[in-house]
Parts: structure tokens; sequence; C-alpha cells
């Protein structure tokens, strides 16, 4: 391998854990970590985080049985709803270590257990994405517009300027907000320049545009409808419930709550493991628009990253040991990638 790939490859690895490593640093550089523990400890009720963990988990369990609906028109055979479910857990977690591995992951885990092509898999989850995005877009633009005179109520009872909450960053959160905008445009460019990765998983386009037109073959388009809004519902919702655990947030109301998850939704397209400080900094500065204070919303965000990170990282290794005592399917491909070993 040319020592330019191999710089590459470990660019890919390392950089974003720095860039989320950096911005995680210059908001909680010189803070009390003795306070953040005072918080979780004496002041959260733990009560409202416990009741989001459920919606948590049924977002990636919704997202995995969507998936099963569009596995099946182009394996032509039943898939096990439980392998899909791993298969997403796992890929949650490992793209805790490597941003966006979790969507080859979850295609291997496929192929490994129930002998589906990787490269049918991967179609299907360009489906996924398409579909994904176009719901993300969608409540986006309806949230944000609703979000206008909700913002000029708010102007208008509290005096707030736009001046003065630009006034209230200092120069390296005007850098900070710079470095994920370039970053954004980065990955947007290597993505775009490097759509061929796919072909290195030994796939063919033929593969590929079979996964995208997987919607014509689902059998129920309206479960599969309801998937996946049920997705982002849920996704919300697990978001949502963090803020009756503090006083400082239970008051906020939806409204707030919506406009945030928005903006935290476009913050995490940088690619920062699980959209450490990318997401960390969207929602500060939401909160504190809200009125929240500066250290209470360090601490809400902090301590909400934490614990649904923890909440990944467990349902990654529960998966990881349900799949030791999962049967393999006996399935001999005959695919483009049959070469390749199930074992």
């Amino acid at each position: 391998m040319e020592m330019k790939t191999v710089f590459i490859n470990a660019a890919k690895i390392i950089f974003p854990v720095l860039l989320g490593g950096a911005i995680l640093y210059w908001m909680y550089r010189g803070e009390d970590f003795g306070r953040f523990f005072h918080v979780m400890t004496d002041e959260m009720n733990w009560t409202w985080m416990l009741l989001s963990f459920p919606f948590g988990i049924l977002a990636q369990m919704f997202r995995a049985w969507r998936w099963k609906q569009t596995l099946e028109p182009v394996t032509k055979s039943e898939v096990r709803s439980s392998v899909c479910i791993y298969s997403i857990f796992i890929s949650y977690a490992v793209s805790l270590v490597i941003p966006r591995i979790g969507e080859f992951t979850r295609c291997g885990v496929l192929k490994r257990y129930e002998g589906i092509s990787f490269s049918k898999a991967l179609g299907t989850v360009v489906t996924e994405r398409a579909v994904d995005t176009l719901i993300v877009m969608s409540y986006s633009c309806l949230i944000l517009l609703l979000a206008m005179s909700t913002f000029g109520t708010f102007f208008q009872k509290t005096g707030t300027s736009l001046d003065h909450i630009l006034d209230r960053f200092s120069f390296t959160g005007y850098l900070v907000t710079a470095i994920c905008a370039v970053a954004v445009l980065i990955l947007l460019h290597l993505l775009l320049k490097n759509f061929s990765i796919y072909n290195k998983v030994k796939m063919t386009l033929g593969s590929i545009w079979e996964g995208v037109l997987s919607l014509r073959g689902v059998k129920d388009l309206p479960l599969y409808l309801f998937f996946s809004v049920g997705i982002w519902v849920c996704y919300f919702l697990h978001y949502y419930l963090t803020f009756f655990c503090f006083d400082f947030t239970s008051h906020l109301g939806i409204g707030c709550a919506l406009v945030s998850f928005v903006v935290a939704n476009f913050a995490v397209i940088v690619p920062t493991p699980n959209g450490a400080g990318p997401w960390h900094f969207a929602i500060k500065t939401m909160l504190i628009l809200y009125g929240v204070a500066d250290e209470q919303a360090l601490w809400f965000v902090l301590i909400v990253h934490t614990v649904q990170t923890m909440l990944v990282i467990a349902l990654g290794i529960y998966a990881w040991a349900a799949l030791s005592f999962t049967r393999r399917q006996n399935i001999v491909l005959k695919t483009e990638d049959s070469a390749l070993p199930l074992g």
C-alpha cells in the first residue's frame, strides 16, 4: 500500500478525533469537573433520562426493521430481524471509533451471518440515506420556518438583539464555527470525489442500483414509511425527554427542543465520533439563545451526550455478545463478491 494511501486513511481516522477533541477542550477548558459530577448526582432527575432510553433503542430497532424490508426484495430471501437489529446496534457503536464506518460494518455482519451479498446490502444503505435525507430536510425546513416567529417573540419579550447574541461569541467561538463549516465542505468534496470507494469493497454499480431500486419491491410501503418517520420521532423524544432531567431546561418547552434538535442534526454532519464537539457546541449555543446560563448549558450537553453515548456502547456490546450465540445461515453466495469468506 502506498504511503499516500496510508496517510489518507490514517487522516480519516485521526482528524475527526482531533477535531472533536479540540472543540471539547476549548468548550470545557478551565471548568470545574467536580461541579459536573455534583450536577449528575445531586441536581439531575435520572427518571427522565431512563425514560428516554427506550426511544433511543427503538430508533435503532425501527432502522433495523426498515432495513429488513428493503433487503428482502433484493436478496429474494428471508432475513432474520434479530441479525438486522444486532448489526445496527454494532454499527452505531463502531462509528464512535471511526465515523461513518458503521455503514460498512453492518453490511459485513449481515454477510457473515445471513450470507447476504455485501454490495447489495450496501446498495440498500444508499436507499436509506436518501430517504433519511429527504425526511430530515423536510422537517428541518418546516421547524425552522415555524421557529422564526418564536425567535421574534423571544427577542421582543427579552429585549435581546442579534448583535447582543453575537457579542457573546468570542473569537475562538467564531473560529470553531468556521472550522466546522470548512470540515463539512471538505467532507462533501471527499464524498463526491471518492464515490468509487464502494468499488473498493468489491461492489458493482449494478448491485448499488439494484439496492437503490429496492423500494419498488417493498411489500408494505405504509409500514416502511411508518418506520422511516418513527426513527426520527424516537430520536427527537430520546433527546427531548432529557430536558426534564434538569431544572434549568425543564421549562423550555418543545419549541426549543425542536429547533435545537434540527440545528444539532446539521452540526453532526461534521465527521467526529458520535458528533462529539459540534453537537455540544450547537446545542449549547441554542440553549443560551433560549436563556439558559452558559455553565448550565455546558453541563447539559456534556451529561446528555455522555450518557446517550454510553447507551450506544452498551447496545453494541450486547449485540456483539448476542451474535456469538447466533447461528450463521448456510448460504453459498453466487455473486460478484462470492470470493469473500463467510466465516
